[in-house]
């Protein structure tokens, strides 16, 4: 080997020790990253029943952080279980009883025990229960606990999860478990679970109870949770909101706004935890903030609006989702703003012509039609009829009191070409508004001297802003006359920034 040789030698030697030394401070500040940001701020110690903090986790697993490992990622050394349960009435095991050293005469001490016992059985060092690893009397780490739940529910090694009400595989469907709000990002954020009946008794022999088999497990979950099997691998996002919701109708909660607190993980949005804010305003903040993502489908409900303070978009509660129709969205989103004016929002505005009405004094019957295509009817029943005619309802039958309909449809295309235009598919979705003229207007004035501004002469007509009818929630519409797969292009005139 010549000089020339040997030296390049050495130069390869050297930056392949200094790339692995990087590589090594890198996979470091990863798993240091990861322990304080990602993985419950107390857990228990497994060798002697002792909370550890997350300072003492990092020191625990920082020698088994592998070197000059590209793939490497912090959960393959931070590892522990996590307990998934329904709550005994009284008689589980706090923060404060395990401080105290008092907690072994609790009637949910034994779970405890029991959790901590098939833990190890995984191999585990430490583990998680939100009976006693939260101090609830510090609020500002039992925010951040019931913010991070999710998180921390999907960076468990196991999910231990104990069916206190079942003893063989044909009471899982019935457990109390599957009706509790808590208990569904419980079941959708692990990756690996593992099932125990009553007596502590697995109910498989597999290690990983979530199979990606259809088992006999898999095809029970589906039963119990009426979550699709593929739905079962999630992945949180604010998307397909009408679906997941239903996921939440059927469960209860102790706290109400537990409803919406529990459903902060599943939709990867964040709120400020506010225990008596109550459960409807609690869960108005839940959907301002997944309307931040514009995914539409968040409108796909039906019944009452909620109580809130500007908009009548807002749902009361999940089950405004139940029994909510098949509505078809692409990827495209909507700008949502929610403004003192109500919720912001832009909207192909399709003008609805009646065909007929009547009104019985307790409702008002309506067929709308759609100059897009005469053939479609919208067959609509209002309840609200102070806010659909004047007083005077006499007057309120004449076309000159009438008010006037159109379709805001939310499923709409913005395409840009030489010009824009917005494309208007087949089977639409959008919502029935409505609004009156306003038959008074101030006494016109024509200054002498206008100061330069451009002066008017008073409108002929005037109408009040566009507002969503009584009964809230999207309505289905197909074009026959579109053909599958294409768009009626129209003009972008159409687009209106309506406040619902």
């Amino acid at each position: 080997m010549n000089q020339e040789e040997s030296d390049f030698d050495s130069f390869e030697r050297y930056f392949m020790n200094n790339l692995a030394i990087r590589q090594e401070e890198t996979n470091l500040d990863k798993f240091e990253r990861y322990v304080m940001n990602n993985i419950p701020i107390r857990l228990i110690r497994l060798s002697d029943m002792k909370f550890v903090v997350r300072s003492d986790v990092k020191k625990h697993f920082r020698d088994s952080v592998p070197l000059g490992d590209s793939l490497y990622h912090p959960s393959e050394s931070v590892r522990y279980a996590i307990l998934s349960h329904r709550w005994l009435d009284e008689g589980e095991p706090t923060y404060d009883d395990i401080k105290a050293d008092t907690a072994e005469g609790l009637a949910g001490y034994a779970k405890l025990k029991n959790f901590c016992e098939k833990a190890r059985e995984y191999g585990m060092e430490f583990a998680w229960s939100d009976t006693c690893c939260i101090d609830k009397n510090n609020s500002t780490e039992l925010d951040e606990s019931i913010r991070s739940m999710f998180r921390w529910y999907r960076n468990s090694a196991i999910c231990i999860v104990h069916l206190a009400q079942s003893v063989t595989i044909v009471d899982v469907e019935h457990d109390e478990w599957f009706t509790r709000g808590w208990t569904l990002q419980e079941l959708l954020a692990p990756e690996r679970i593992k099932f125990f009946y009553k007596c502590w008794a697995p109910l498989t022999d597999d290690e990983d109870d979530k199979n990606m088999e259809l088992t006999e497990v898999m095809e029970t979950l589906e039963r119990a949770t009426l979550i699709p099997f593929d739905d079962l691998f999630f992945t949180p996002g604010p998307i397909r909101v009408d679906k997941r919701m239903t996921w939440a109708a059927r469960r209860k909660t102790t706290r109400a706004e537990d409803a919406a607190y529990s459903l902060m993980g599943m939709f990867d949005v964040s709120l400020q935890v506010a225990y008596g804010e109550g459960g409807d305003r609690a869960f108005c903040r839940l959907i301002e903030a997944i309307m931040q993502a514009g995914d539409p489908s968040v409108f796909n409900w039906k019944g009452q609006s909620a109580e809130h303070c500007t908009s009548r978009a807002i749902p009361r509660s999940p089950q405004s989702y139940v029994n909510c129709q098949v509505l078809e969205f692409d990827a495209e989103r909507l700008e949502m703003t929610m403004t003192s004016l109500g919720l912001r929002v832009p909207l192909a505005i399709l003008p609805l012509s009646v065909s007929w009405r009547r009104f019985d004094g307790s409702s008002t019957c309506l067929k709308l039609k759609c100059p897009l295509c005469p053939a479609v009817e919208i067959d609509f029943t209002s309840y609200d009829h102070a806010n659909l005619f004047p007083d005077d309802m006499v007057r309120a039958m004449s076309d000159e009191y009438s008010w006037v309909y159109a379709l805001g449809v939310v499923n709409y295309s913005n395409i840009e070409g030489s010009r824009e235009v917005l494309g208007i598919r087949r089977k639409s979705a959008g919502f029935i508004l409505a609004r009156k003229p306003k038959s008074t207007f101030p006494p016109g004035f024509q200054p002498s001297d206008s100061l330069g501004i451009t002066i008017v002469p008073r409108p002929e007509e005037k109408f009040t802003k566009w507002s969503l009818v009584d009964n809230g929630g999207l309505i289905a519409v197909e074009f026959p006359n579109i053909p599958e797969g294409s768009v009626v292009y129209i003009d972008p005139n159409y687009l209106q920034s309506v406040y619902l």
